[in-house]
């Protein structure tokens, strides 16, 4: 069993993704990332992609998540169970989830597309998580555009910036 899952028992039984996406510089050029995570908790697909084209970090990860959903239905997977759908992306969230928020008018037909793959399964659930659980995919985005994963932060510590006088 992965380590998400054993945090997230709702997602047992159910089709797991983990979605991230990096814009470089923000925006930029995009990086898409996700790990698809089985029924039977074993990694079964990732994405490390960079697109040809450049948008914000929301609009990557956005198309990280069409894309593996894109994956999940050329597998015949669509129509015979759940998905849960994991993201640190907070917009992202609001916008798919049951109380949409105003929609960002240059990624509204985005959006929509991205409503509609999800109505292809019985369940789909869209759920925010810290960005510390969703490392795997923030690599595989990073590791699209050739940049290095970041460093890890013990869920404990903040790191603080220093201001420039």
């Amino acid at each position: 069993m992965t380590a998400a899952r054993a945090a997230d028992p709702l997602a047992l039984g159910a089709w797991v993704i983990h979605c991230d996406g990096s814009a470089w510089p923000n925006p930029g050029r995009m990086g898409l990332g996700a790990v698809l995570t089985g029924p039977d908790g074993t990694v079964q697909h990732q994405i490390s992609e960079a697109t040809t084209f450049t948008g914000c970090n929301n609009e990557a990860e956005l198309r990280a998540l069409m894309l593996a959903l894109q994956w999940l239905a050329q597998q015949g997977i669509a129509t015979s169970t759940q998905v849960h759908v994991f993201s640190d992306n907070s917009v992202l969230v609001e916008q798919l989830g049951s109380h949409p928020t105003a929609p960002i008018t240059r990624l509204a037909t985005l959006f929509g597309e991205a409503r509609k793959a999800l109505r292809r399964f019985p369940q789909a659930r869209v759920l925010w998580i810290p960005r510390h659980r969703n490392g795997a995919a923030d690599t595989l985005a990073r590791a699209a555009l050739g940049l290095a994963p970041k460093a890890a932060t013990p869920q404990s510590q903040t790191i603080k910036k220093r201001r420039r006088r």
